[in-house]
């Protein structure tokens, strides 16, 4: 059952995090209920209601409902949770403290860590993208990616990055490959970026809690519309297939809200 539904998945030309996170759902249920009847899968979803945040429990159901479609079982598609908007984004690392930890990384001679954040906040691209990054596309200017529909995204690299990252590359003797390596000369993983990032946070008094890769595409977004302010172009850029879904950058975040807030209340 799993190895079809996985053909299914790379039929579809899913990135392997989405696979790895369909399969993972269907292995969770399985353990949990078994076969796949209509009374398990709502218990299923009554169980993850439980546990899970809104967002998670929706990935699930994507999964299960993937599978259903494979098996031919669209009929017994599980309708998603509704997921309450928040007025604000959270956990979104400022402008300030972006530009503080890239001068703190470079001045540091943290340089490997440097280019992850400036690639990261610079382009907009999701650490799996990023990954994919080889120093020919910094040669080039741009890494074109095709998304989940087959649709061509291309993630452009700023001048003044490519020429910067270009002579990193230049005295690292790197022509050619994947640019962000582990000392085993494997590529890094998510997991390990994501890691790393909290530990240097810690380490210059940084909130944690807003150094992670995804903090930085936001951060992204909110510059390029606060300096462009083409929401439409924004979209294309961070490869939404939705502007509904590029328009949550024109919030405000907590901290943005309540500087506001304290600056034109004074009643």
């Amino acid at each position: 059952m799993t190895e079809q539904y996985e053909r299914h998945l790379r039929e579809k030309h899913l990135s392997e995090n989405t696979i790895t996170a369909y399969l993972f759902a269907l292995r969770q249920f399985r353990q949990r209920y078994g076969a796949v009847t209509q009374t398990n899968l709502c218990r299923y979803k009554s169980w993850l209601m439980e546990r899970y945040k809104p967002q998670t429990v929706n990935l699930r159901l994507q999964a299960i409902n993937c599978y259903l479609e494979s098996v031919g079982r669209e009929k017994w598609r599980l309708p998603f949770v509704r997921v309450q908007q928040k007025a604000f984004l959270e956990n979104v690392i400022s402008e300030a403290d972006y530009e503080y930890f890239k001068t703190r990384l470079k001045e540091d001679d943290e340089l490997f860590w440097y280019f992850v954040v400036r690639f990261l906040a610079a382009t907009g691209a999701r650490i799996s993208e990023l990954l994919q990054l080889k120093a020919e596309h910094i040669r080039l200017g741009y890494l074109d990616l095709y998304t989940k529909g087959g649709k061509l995204r291309r993630i452009y690299i700023p001048q003044a990055l490519q020429q910067e990252a270009g002579k990193w590359l230049a005295g690292q003797k790197m022509t050619s490959g994947f640019v962000f390596l582990n000392r085993q000369g494997q590529r890094i993983t998510a997991r390990g970026v994501s890691a790393q990032l909290k530990k240097l946070a810690v380490r210059y008094g940084i909130d944690p809690d807003v150094v992670y890769p995804h903090s930085f595409r936001h951060r992204f977004a909110k510059s390029f519309l606060d300096r462009c302010g083409d929401i439409a172009f924004l979209a294309d850029l961070m490869g939404h297939e939705s502007i509904e879904t590029t328009r949550i950058y024109l919030r405000k975040t907590a901290t943005e809200q309540r500087a506001i807030v304290d600056r034109v209340v004074d009643w």
